[in-house]
């Protein structure tokens, strides 16, 4: 891993928690809302948010579907049990059987779109029923790659951990005491059976961190980055996928008024 990715987890610690407190005093509010789904990014957003606002104040919500991994919420429950926060159990089966329904042949994307766009409904709504924002949950890595929905997992009021690298979300999590079996859990959005996110990309994360940093914080080019020893196929693949994805990165373009 690349020396310059290596974090000060006291430091991020403290960044993280300020920008919580000063979010929630910019709107006047006090409590937060978290969709927790067992895996490390969620985990560490709940744990960073109890500590900045107190447990009593975050609200957690597990949110499984019919063929959600029920590893993946008994693994929820463990983090949820060791920050004492407060949480409920929302199924979203309901929720998007109908579009199921109407359209039986939809894919694996779409299906997993209108599961991530409900979750964030009830978030939302959850938000609006006790007074608090939403903490969105992704990191600089799926940001960069866009690797979440729009206006789904990638809808929130506030962004805790989204300028951290997917190497840096393990540090920090680590250091906070996120649940070892949490950690080291390959990551997957659950969206099917056996599915994890880097099966799915086509490589892993360690070598988009690396790859991502060089391309948006050093100004390198692929070509550039090959040399220093990464596959070159990789490389070409990463930097691809985030000018694919770029649109999703930026509010709905529209045209300026006239005469401005």
């Amino acid at each position: 891993m690349l020396e310059a990715l290596k974090l000060d987890c006291d430091r991020e610690r403290e960044r993280i928690v300020r920008f919580i407190r000063a979010q929630l005093q910019e709107a006047g509010l006090g409590k937060l809302v978290v969709g927790v789904s067992g895996g490390v990014d969620s985990s560490l957003t709940a744990t960073l948010c109890a500590e900045a606002v107190g447990p009593e104040n975050v609200l957690a919500m597990i949110m499984p579907y019919a063929t959600s991994s029920p590893e993946s919420e008994a693994h929820a429950r463990l983090l949820i049990e060791q920050l004492g926060v407060p949480f409920e159990r929302f199924e979203i089966t309901a929720m998007v059987e109908p579009f199921l329904e109407r359209y039986p042949d939809i894919d694996r994307r779409r299906k997993g779109n209108i599961m991530a766009r409900c979750r964030m409904i009830v978030l939302y709504d959850q938000a609006a029923r006790i007074q608090g924002l939403v903490a969105g949950t992704s990191n600089r890595t799926e940001m960069l790659l866009g690797y979440f929905t729009l206006h789904g997992d990638g809808a929130a009021d506030l962004e805790p951990i989204a300028h951290l690298y997917k190497c840096q979300v393990r540090a920090l999590a680590e250091h906070l005491g996120v649940p070892r079996v949490i950690i080291e859990k390959a990551p997957s959005a659950d969206l099917w059976a056996g599915q994890t996110d880097e099966g799915e990309l086509g490589f892993t994360y360690d070598e988009a961190d690396q790859v991502l940093y060089l391309l948006t914080q050093r100004g390198l080019e692929p070509a550039e980055i090959a040399s220093q020893g990464f596959d070159r196929q990789v490389v070409e693949a990463i930097a691809q996928r985030m000018k694919a994805t770029a649109f999703k990165r930026r509010l709905p373009p529209g045209l300026p008024i006239e005469g401005e």
